[in-house]
């Protein structure tokens, strides 16, 4: 039973190359499926209920799609769990079969002797090629992190020069990932294809904005996914200039209606950062798009405090307002003019680094007066903030601005106000402070 109903899914799977959604469901969901859904599996079973199936030796068995089994329609496929064991191990089976045939024709000189001609050889190595693809699909539809039949398809295509086949790993990825979102092997074998697409065949601007929508759709799923956010963040080296500007608005309202996930503040911070490389990032000739990277900057500052006044306690905000600071201090406060008019000294004072002082302390003591609310929101406010100015404390101390050191005072007694905040890391501040 298991090999019969593993031809029936590699058919389906072969039918319609842009199934985009899989679920694994109980026989008992079927109906439910079937209401008001006219599935074209089914319409393809009446039409022609005996399907033939052609192997490579050229024999013949007559399939009959098992409706008990799976739903297919508009592109979806549902799977029933109880089959789902036969349905794995048929699909071992047949991938370390050819996985065995394709390792002897390729490592073994003996082998070509069987062949009348070179010609021969080649397609029979094609064919098992082919099965190699069509196997591993099912298999890694089953079994998601199977890191040997992800291998494999990587040997295989490291030899194709069809971007269709690479265009057709990505919707394999992209179905996996439907339901399986967190799954690390899919989202490195997303990456290794877009790669090699990158290195043979085509500019990837129109693959990023479509990874942008992806990693967008799972999110909204699989909340704090670290993973995808992840694949994007390796992304972002791919991008032109355009594009990076272009994330950052369109990131910008996800990350509003998610503060606490601090996977999209990371990825905006890779894009800050990508924008930090200058003439590295590369240029797109036909658009007119300019930026400044220093109003950038101040834009995202700005809209991060004003979270911070919205949204009390939330520790992803404060994370990404350290980011900001060291970019600050890092790079706008020892390169000139160039980014802001504020940057002249001052008697020896960077004017520029003490009105970012200010603004921070001032920050500071708004967090500290936040009215109690009854939750937890408000102490962990001040706790965030207090640490927050101990982080800036240290940037400054690296600069060897003792001027500015002294204007810290102003945020008053730090470590009273840590112990005040947060009482139980009572030794990290006396270590920090000391």
């Amino acid at each position: 039973m298991g090999w019969n109903l593993f031809y029936q899914l590699e058919l389906i799977l072969e039918h319609d190359k842009l199934i985009d959604e899989v679920g694994f469901i109980h026989p008992a969901q079927f109906a439910a499926l079937d209401e008001g859904s006219n599935s074209s599996l089914n319409q393809l079973a009446n039409q022609s209920p005996d399907i033939i199936l052609t192997s490579r030796t050229g024999d013949s068995n007559s399939v009959q799609y098992d409706k008990t089994v799976f739903w297919y329609s508009n592109h979806k496929l549902a799977i029933s769990v109880q089959v789902l064991p036969q349905l794995y191990h048929a699909a071992l089976q047949a991938y370390m079969s050819v996985r065995g045939s394709y390792k002897q024709i390729n490592g073994s000189s003996s082998n070509i002797n069987s062949f009348d001609n070179a010609s021969d050889r080649a397609d029979f190595k094609h064919i098992l090629e082919m099965d190699i693809l069509k196997h591993t699909r099912s298999l890694l539809i089953l079994s998601y992190d199977f890191n040997s039949a992800w291998n494999s398809r990587k040997l295989v295509l490291s030899r194709k020069h069809d971007s269709s086949l690479f265009l057709e790993e990505l919707q394999l990825c992209a179905l996996i990932l439907s339901y399986a979102p967190k799954s690390e092997s899919s989202w490195r074998h997303r990456r290794w294809v877009i790669k090699m697409i990158a290195e043979n065949f085509q500019n990837l601007q129109e693959i990023v904005e479509e990874e942008s929508q992806l990693v967008k759709n799972i999110a909204e799923k699989s909340k704090m996914n670290y993973r995808a956010w992840n694949n994007h963040c390796w992304l972002v080296c791919y991008m032109t200039r355009s594009q990076v500007l272009d994330e950052l608005k369109k990131s910008r309202k996800w990350a509003e209606l998610h503060v606490a996930d601090n996977c999209c503040f990371h990825y905006r911070r890779r894009l800050i950062l990508r924008m930090l490389e200058g003439n590295s990032v590369k240029q797109d000739e036909e658009s007119s798009v300019s930026y400044d990277v220093y109003t950038v900057w101040k834009e995202e500052l700005q809209w991060n405090e004003l979270l911070i006044k919205r949204y009390m306690g939330r520790e992803a905000l404060w994370v990404h307002r350290r980011f900001l600071s060291h970019c600050w201090i890092k790079h706008f406060a020892t390169i000139g003019q160039e980014f802001s008019p504020h940057l002249e000294a001052d008697n020896g004072v960077n004017s520029g680094l003490n009105d970012f002082l200010g603004e921070e302390l001032r920050l500071l003591h708004a967090c500290l007066n936040t009215p109690a609310d009854g939750f937890d929101d408000s102490p962990a406010q001040a706790q965030y903030a207090a640490s927050y100015i101990l982080y800036i404390s240290k940037q400054i101390h690296l600069l060897g601005e003792y001027k500015l050191q002294e204007r810290l005072k102003e945020a008053g007694d730090l470590k009273a106000l840590l112990r005040k905040t947060c009482p139980e890391k009572l030794l990290l501040w006396e270590s920090l402070l000391d």
